[in-house]
């Protein structure tokens, strides 16, 4: 199966990362992992397979706690070429948006650099 590629594998030489349609919980969600990432699905569960050699994989929905819907397939593109995209977050209890930088962590695909504050110049 071919998919749609945004780039080079920033933990592999030859990986490419793609963007694969999967369901949990009966809900369609893009899954951007390497070329060389394969993965076992069973029970809204995933886990590499065995004959995988590199376990990159951002899931769309993996900010969606902070009330962020989706990671676009743009802000995969950013964080390939510069290690960090600037990410809109959503407090519920403040009722206001935040913006705040998310980088490339091999355990959990992105992770959010909470103790770093980006100003209304950077926003933009």
């Amino acid at each position: 199966m071919r998919y749609k590629t945004l780039g080079k594998c920033p933990y592999c030489d030859d990986g490419k990362i793609e963007v694969r349609k999967i369901e949990v919980d009966a809900k369609p969600l893009k899954l951007y992992a390497c070329s060389n990432a394969h993965w076992k699905f069973e029970f809204d569960m995933c886990e590499l397979a065995d004959d995988a050699t590199c376990s990159f994989r951002i899931f769309q929905n993996q900010f969606l706690r902070w009330n962020k819907k989706a990671i676009s397939e743009n802000e995969i593109r950013t964080v390939l070429a510069e290690q960090q995209v600037k990410v809109r977050l959503y407090s519920a209890r403040a009722k206001k948006e935040y913006f705040k930088w998310a980088v490339l962590d091999q355990e959990y695909g992105l992770s959010i650099v909470w103790d770093v504050d980006i100003d209304e110049e950077e926003k933009e």
